[in-house]
């Protein structure tokens, strides 16, 4: 891989976590007051909401205004076509309004016109792939637990030459502190403002892993490290909440194969890798159900955090997540632990009839 100066690199993942915050403080705002004539539903039936588009919009806005200058190119899931049309025009001017609202009060900065705000949000339209620098967005993943009021995160990757180089992770309704099984259901928004709720998970390359408050400024300060001690009668595993997201039978067989007791954490979106990089759990493992495509953006940010904290990351066969094929990874299955836990994982998977 190519070698830059770490010194950009530090540059870079400093303006990732300002635009990861900014576009946090959007979520936040628009979670609490999410009304049904808000959300409109994408062609794959995956909830939208203005929250998606405008956290995009702050992001790659925070990214230029920070690293004014240098080529840009970013691979993200929104784009603005369906807001350009007649009958997405309210809509655009309602992402306008909440988007200036962030960024005159928190930046500042003078408002911008819907037409610049769509600019933005058209900005994630790369294809990446193998060549070149690209930032990697999931404004909201977890859309649906957006919606429901549960965990979703702001992720945004650094792709250099296909390898992720650095990540951020932002979990407005994550705690603070180990979670529990109600952290993942319905009612998490609503402990958004008390203390101890929202943390910003932050990995360079190389560097190490980190969390902190969401709240503030900088870089986060608490270096995670994960066990490696290999007992199962410890584990504990994450998946999706969602079922689209995986495939409830056969990990509860792989489960019970590796002699793992306690019941499954079940989390929306990137928060689980979070999670699992401070130790909350040991496994995350991820069979969605026949014919979903995995995104990169649901997937690059959360990679390198839970590899800098001592795990290794692969698909269901063992083999590196290869997010320099462009826009999707083609592959069965992806799993995350600690690497004697891993090791293990792989084996029961193997022994466990589909």
């Amino acid at each position: 891989m190519q070698q830059i100066q770490a010194t950009v690199l530090d540059q870079e993942l400093a303006a990732a976590c300002k635009a990861v915050r900014l576009a946090s403080v959007l979520c936040q705002q628009i979670q609490q007051q999410l009304q049904a004539g808000e959300k409109v539903d994408k062609e794959d039936n995956s909830p939208v909401t203005i929250a998606d588009y405008g956290a995009q919009a702050v992001v790659v806005w925070s990214l230029q205004q920070s690293l004014a200058g240098q080529p840009f190119s970013m691979v993200a899931e929104e784009d603005a076509a369906d807001l350009r049309s007649e009958s997405g025009r309210i809509m655009a001017d309602r992402i306008t309004e909440v988007v200036n609202s962030v960024i005159t009060a928190h930046a500042p900065a003078q408002p911008l016109t819907t037409d610049q705000v769509l600019d933005l949000i058209d900005q994630g339209a790369s294809e990446g792939g193998s060549e070149g620098r690209h930032w990697v967005l999931d404004p909201i993943d977890g859309t649906r637990g957006f919606v429901g009021q549960r965990q979703y995160a702001v992720c945004l990757g650094r792709l250099q030459q296909g390898q992720v180089v650095l990540g951020v992770l932002g979990c407005p309704n994550l705690p603070q502190q180990p979670i529990t099984e109600a952290d993942g259901l319905e009612g998490a928004a609503a402990k958004v403002g008390s203390e101890g709720i929202g943390c910003l998970f932050a990995a360079q390359r190389g560097q190490g892993a980190f969390v902190g408050p969401l709240t503030g400024e900088g870089l986060p300060q608490q270096r995670l490290g994960l066990d490696d001690s290999g007992d199962m009668s410890a584990v504990r595993f994450m998946e999706s909440y969602e079922a689209k997201h995986n495939d409830f039978s056969f990990t509860g067989r792989v489960a019970k194969r590796m002699g793992v007791t306690q019941a499954p954490l079940r989390l929306d979106s990137q928060a689980k890798y979070g999670a699992l990089a401070r130790g909350d759990a040991a496994i995350y493992i991820r069979f969605p159900r026949a014919g979903y495509r995995e995104k990169i953006w649901d997937h690059c940010a959360g990679a390198v955090i839970v590899q800098e904290a001592g795990a290794i990351i692969s698909d269901a066969a063992g083999t590196p997540l290869d997010f320099g094929k462009g826009r999707y990874l083609d592959l069965v299955g992806i799993v995350a632990a600690p690497p004697k836990v891993h090791a293990a994982l792989l084996k029961a998977i193997s022994e466990v009839p589909a």
